[in-house]
């Protein structure tokens, strides 16, 4: 134990969550200041710490796959978020699907195991300065996420030198209580698995079906924005109703994409509405890629107009939320400490990352690098070869084009040239295999549990 070293980790998300793990296992005295339930948020409902918000889905974890590929790297460091996942999964096919309040839980008690860890209810509104916290051996690390509290945010502004944050708007899916659900119309299968034995409940719909559907959400009432709010919207979590003003077909050709859902008796629908079940007992389904700003009362009218839907009880209605980020290339050194303090780290979707994988792998990142400034060392930062050391490069060093959140992709590793007769899957793989020794290389085999 350091006894006289303290880190603070402002936000107890899952980046926070899992800064606090690696900082506080390692000997370190950890302080993890969360404003809930003194203050709480637009999306919240619990106090927990690593409450999920939005979906309950870290993605894929096949091993030729980035996401895949991510949670390897993390595991290797013996990620509290990856082993809580894998702990309380529920189906859901090739995703790593969590039942939510299990998994928090999880994660709340095992970081009350560690003796030098503490919690303390309160809103972070100064951060000191870095001759301050040097003189007293302390560092910050803020992961407050994309809720970040306006009184935090003013305070950010002054930390990144006033350089201007940028919004977006990320929309929640709604969720359904099972037993109010009409299975008789839906029917279970993976895309492109077998029928009666997937994770995913699929509701077919016909032609007719599908336009009744897009008209009504065009003439549904939405949530307005404030006058002085401007929408950038992430890509990768469009609400239903933006895909909608692209055309009449987008959500057709993405969400709603029929190909490989095949009914049981071997037709094609028009459209598929998938819902993924939340928990273990599958008394809970969520809307897959319906993320939505319709005001609540059209949400239930709309969406009780579709199959199996008539009489459908929702748990949790779908909405829209703020999301907060620095411009990371011109505010973050290549730790992820910003060029204005280099006590203080930013962790998690603060830092231009999306996912909650990708926001508890810069937790991780962000954890360890505190760790070697608080005691003097040089940070070992990951080759941008692995994905860990990509995700770190995009955020501190960004990328051709705007800035903007990224989640963990391919396209942020090193090319690799496509022989003949390569397909383009065989690519792929190879390029997350040359990925995996890597990093497999930069940790020399080090590595903690990293079988997954």
């Amino acid at each position: 134990m350091f006894e006289n070293k303290t880190i603070h980790i402002v936000g107890g998300g899952l980046a926070g969550s899992e800064a606090a793990w690696q900082c506080a296992k390692r000997g370190l005295k950890v302080v993890l200041h969360e404003m809930r339930p003194q203050k709480t948020t637009a999306a919240h409902k619990t106090s927990n710490l690593a409450e999920l918000v939005c979906s309950n889905s870290m993605k894929s974890v096949l091993p030729h796959t980035a996401a895949g590929e991510l949670k390897f790297e993390m595991n290797s460091y013996g990620s509290l978020i990856i082993e809580a996942a894998y702990a309380n999964r529920v189906p859901a096919g090739n995703a790593l699907a969590i039942e939510r309040e299990g998994f928090s839980q999880y994660i709340q008690e095992k970081l009350k195991t560690l003796p030098n860890f503490q919690r303390v209810s309160e809103e972070v509104l100064e951060i000191k300065s870095e001759a301050e916290l040097e003189s007293l051996d302390e560092v910050y690390i803020i992961a407050t996420g994309p809720l970040t509290s306006p009184g935090l945010a003013e305070k950010l502004d002054e930390l990144t030198g006033g350089k201007e944050r940028l919004f977006f708007y990320d929309a929640i899916a709604p969720t359904i209580d099972g037993d109010s659900i009409d299975y008789t119309q839906c029917y279970f299968k993976d895309r492109y698995g077998d029928q009666g034995s997937g994770d995913y409940l699929n509701i077919p719909l016909t032609k007719q079906q599908y336009e009744t559907f897009i008209e009504e959400v065009k003439v549904s009432e939405k949530v307005p924005l404030h006058s002085f709010e401007s929408v950038s919207y992430f890509e990768s979590c469009l609400p239903i109703e933006v895909m909608i003003d692209r055309g009449d077909e987008t959500l057709r050709f993405g969400p709603l994409k029929p190909v490989g859902l095949e009914r049981p008796d071997g037709s094609r629908p028009w459209a598929v509405i998938q819902l993924r079940a939340e928990n273990v007992e599958k008394t809970m389904y969520s809307m897959v890629g319906f993320q939505t700003k319709m005001k609540w009362p059209e949400q239930k009218r709309v969406f009780s107009q579709l199959p199996g839907l008539g009489e459908a009880e929702f748990i949790r209605l779908g909405s829209i939320h703020k999301n907060t980020y620095v411009q990371g290339p011109e505010v973050l050194n290549s730790d992820l400490s910003l060029k204005t303090n280099s006590r203080v780290f930013l962790a998690g979707q603060l830092t231009g990352v999306e996912g909650y994988t990708e926001s508890s792998a810069v937790g991780l990142l962000a954890g360890l690098f505190a760790v070697d400034k608080i005691l003097e060392k040089s940070p070992k930062l990951p080759p941008k070869g692995c994905m860990m050391g990509a995700l770190l490069n995009y955020v501190t060093n960004g990328n051709l084009g705007k800035f903007s959140p990224m989640n963990a992709n391919l396209g942020l590793l090193p090319p690799i040239k496509r022989e003949k007769g390569m397909s383009k899957s065989d690519k792929k793989a190879a390029q997350v295999k040359r990925a995996n020794v890597v990093f497999n290389e930069f940790r020399g085999g080090e590595t903690i549990g990293a079988s997954i």
